[in-house]
């Protein structure tokens, strides 16, 4: 696991940041998922492929972040299992990866329904609940999954499975279900929709929607107050994301992002006038070099290599004058 991977991974787990990305993905920025109603659960996808007889093999995949949700809403009670996938770069195939996950935790379901009927001694009462261990009443849990993108560009990956199919015929997609992937993408959210965001959440995916415009960063680090005392695992986001090399250590509680903006335009202006000084001294030493080289080719006494060699110029230049 790389260390962007890991920076987001140890973000993503704070209950306040999950509930965030949910709260906008299923209820439009409402503040209905409280963080307290979430619980991790085992972020491992392992399923037996039921009906596969003697020659089952088990499959096990590792989501970055999984919970359960349990929250009444509208007068009704609901139970649904989150799943998170972090991204910092563009996958080109999130549909199908994010369909194992989701297909795995389903069949895990079934099994596990199977061995609740077995241990309570609830025998069957047709051959279809036979087969499968899954009877007519039983339900499945929905599972969501969103993707949460930690770029400043649009995504530019397939976001349904039809997207990365050979065959593009209307009549055949019709018999191929489509999976579509739920993106949480920052360049393609409305700030006034990121501003709903209850935790620090809002800060880390502004500044990554703006990190290419330094102007713009300034302005925005300088009006919210967010920034001003930004949660350390925040910043360490921001920092791994967008490279911008954040001036902090492992000790503090909090990042003054405006400070640090600030601080980076600085070091963008003096390095520029670094530059701008040193081209000035190049080009001045290289009109100097012309010069004396010119009244040297005057004197007969001197050869072209004298020149060059004295001038500090090369033998080329000195015969291009030369011929002058």
């Amino acid at each position: 696991m790389g260390t962007k991977d890991t920076i987001t991974k140890d973000y993503m787990a704070d209950n306040r940041v999950f509930a965030d990305v949910f709260n906008h993905m299923l209820y439009k920025g409402k503040n209905v998922i409280d963080p307290d109603t979430l619980h991790p659960l085992d972020t491992t996808a392992l399923a037996v492929p039921y009906g596969s007889g003697t020659s089952e093999v088990p499959v096990q995949k590792f989501r970055d972040e999984f919970k359960s949700l349990n929250v009444m809403h509208d007068d009704s009670r609901i139970y649904l299992l989150l799943g998170i996938e972090n991204q910092s770069e563009a996958h080109y195939a999130m549909p199908v990866k994010n369909m194992v996950y989701d297909a795995l935790e389903y069949a895990g379901q079934v099994e596990n329904s199977a061995r609740s009927h077995r241990e309570a001694k609830q025998w069957p009462s047709t051959s279809g609940e036979y087969l499968t261990g899954f009877y007519k009443d039983d339900q499945l849990i929905p599972v969501i999954t969103t993707v949460v993108y930690f770029g400043s560009d649009t995504w530019n990956a397939p976001r349904s499975l039809h997207e990365m199919l050979s065959v593009q015929d209307p009549e055949i997609l019709s018999m191929v279900p489509d999976y579509r992937i739920n993106l949480f993408s920052p360049a393609e959210i409305k700030d006034e929709e990121l501003d709903k965001l209850q935790s620090n959440l809002k800060e880390v995916m502004l500044f990554i929607k703006y990190s290419k415009d330094k102007r713009k960063l300034q302005e925005l680090t300088s009006k919210s107050p967010g920034f001003r005392s930004l949660e350390l695992k925040a910043a360490r986001v921001i920092d791994s994301i967008t490279g911008i090399n954040l001036r902090f250590t492992e000790t503090e509680g909090s990042v003054n992002m405006c400070q640090a903006v600030q601080e980076m335009c600085d070091d963008a202006r003096a390095e520029g006038r670094t530059a701008g000084l040193a081209e000035g001294r190049t080009e001045g030493l290289q009109e100097q070099a012309m010069l004396t080289a010119q009244r040297m080719l005057q004197d007969p006494r001197f050869s072209p290599e004298d020149i060059s060699r004295f001038s500090g110029l090369s033998l080329e230049d000195v015969l291009k004058l030369q011929k002058k």
